[in-house]
């Protein structure tokens, strides 16, 4: 018999059942995974989509079965919300608008989704007396202070001037018409929601600040397995113009700097604060790795690196393209430069939850828990895909899409035949009923 689970401080873990809103995204249905993998809670899936997370619910055989249950409702209207967050022992707040394209040219939405929208979920928590685990993100601390020192200064080495702390680090949004802090105040103003339930309404909370997390099913590839006139985030941005043999194009040079961290390593985090409320109530937690910064040209250097591998194909003469900002995302773009969390508060509550050694970011690229090149990894990309464990991943998509290479070029093929189609009707004459009945 299982020796039954503890918590980091020697208790019992009792199983929890989990209304988890938005978990048919990204982290949500790693998340859920995890869940239904590791342990004994159940889940309530809340969401309007379930692409993500159907593999969890077939076939009904599945050890898990009787612990997760999807509830296709949209949170903005739907007064079954309330009854399932009354269900619950635990709530985790996941939904959110979180495409930088969208934050310029959605901003009403973006607002309404981040800010507005979960008004009711913080309610319902506060008023039924239910522990909340809220996500916001790492943008929330907008821009730091060594970007507005010269150039040349030796401060900008200071990680006191980059180094983001969620205790001490200011909040440095640009000026209203840069639209595109509209999602970063809209998540920050819910944190300081949340802080002030807990204040004054004994709200048991947990805000976790994600950066720059990557893996399987964060994004979508346009025209494959996503809209053809969507502008996902950079990584599939990347891996879609490596696809299409066009040059990787880099907004602003590509001198923004950021941490990417693995899927899989930060859901560890998570479920350390699922399970230890007693040290996870009433922190924010930056979760990331600090030793993992590249640039984003960097990136995009290294992504082609390990395309061609993978493909066999070499990379074009000029692999990548700089665009302004304003050209790539429109009037009202702003960035912020660097993106470094201040991991002590997690480290010393929840322990060192994320390995901070270095990582060659081609990790990122293939897997986390296997190095490029090691001799199995080259002969897996010559192959076109990188085998771990049960999953199959696309190495040189940053595990974007659960697609072999082979499949993904047949896609993209069909798409193209699709839109030449698609021509070849636009430019036909229109026939009306009239003349129809005139043959």
């Amino acid at each position: 018999m299982a020796s039954a689970r503890v918590d980091l401080d020697g208790n019992p873990i009792k199983p929890l059942t989990i209304c988890m809103i938005g978990a048919g995204g990204f982290i949500g249905s790693h998340l859920c995974e995890k869940l239904m993998a590791e342990t004994q809670h159940k889940v309530l899936a809340v969401d309007v989509y379930s692409d993500k997370i159907k593999h969890l619910f077939e076939p009904s055989s599945l050890p898990w079965a009787d612990r997760i249950q999807f509830h296709r409702l949209n949170i903005k209207n739907d007064s079954r919300l309330e009854g399932l967050i009354r269900m619950a022992d635990l709530i985790i707040n996941l939904a959110a608008i979180c495409t930088p394209a969208d934050y310029n040219t959605r901003p009403l939405d973006t607002i309404y989704s981040n800010f507005i929208d979960a008004l009711p979920i913080i309610k319902y928590c506060s008023e039924n007396g239910k522990r909340l685990i809220h996500f916001s993100t790492c943008e929330v601390y907008g821009k730091t202070i060594g970007c507005f020192l010269p150039k040349d200064s030796p401060l900008r080495q200071d990680p006191a001037y980059y180094v983001l702390s969620e205790d001490s680090s200011p909040c440095i949004f640009g000026p209203i018409e840069k639209q595109r802090w509209s999602y970063a105040c809209a998540k920050q103003l819910v944190e300081r929601l949340i802080y002030a339930e807990g204040a004054e309404n004994g709200l048991e909370f947990t805000i976790v600040r994600p950066f720059n997390w990557i893996g399987p099913r964060m994004d979508f590839i346009p025209g494959i397995d996503g809209p053809s006139e969507g502008v996902p985030r950079v990584l599939a941005c990347f891996s879609n113009n490596l696809l299409r043999r066009e040059p990787l194009k880099l907004v602003d040079g590509g001198e923004s700097q950021r941490t990417f961290v693995y899927i899989k390593d930060a859901i560890e985090a998570v479920h350390l604060m699922i399970e230890n409320p007693s040290r996870a109530n009433g922190q924010i937690f930056n979760v990331g790795n600090p030793n993992n910064e590249v640039t984003v040209r960097q990136l995009a250097e290294m992504m082609t690196q390990v395309y061609s591998k993978v493909s066999g194909e070499p990379p074009l003469d000029a692999p990548t393209i700089d665009i302004s900002s304003k050209e790539f995302y429109g009037e009202g773009y702003d960035d912020s430069d660097k993106r470094i969390p201040d991991m002590t508060i997690i480290n010393r509550q929840l322990g060192s939850v994320l390995l901070l050694e270095p990582k060659d970011i081609t990790v990122g690229l293939a897997r986390v828990d296997s190095y490029l090149p090691t001799p199995d990894v080259r002969r897996s990309c010559k192959e076109g895909y990188l085998k771990t464990g049960n999953d199959l991943r696309i190495v040189y998509t940053i595990n974007l899409t659960v697609f072999p290479v082979k499949a993904l070029v047949n896609m993209l093929k069909q798409d193209q035949k699709r839109k030449k189609v698609a021509q070849r009707r636009a430019k036909r004459p229109v026939v009306s009923c009239n003349t129809l009945g005139q043959l």
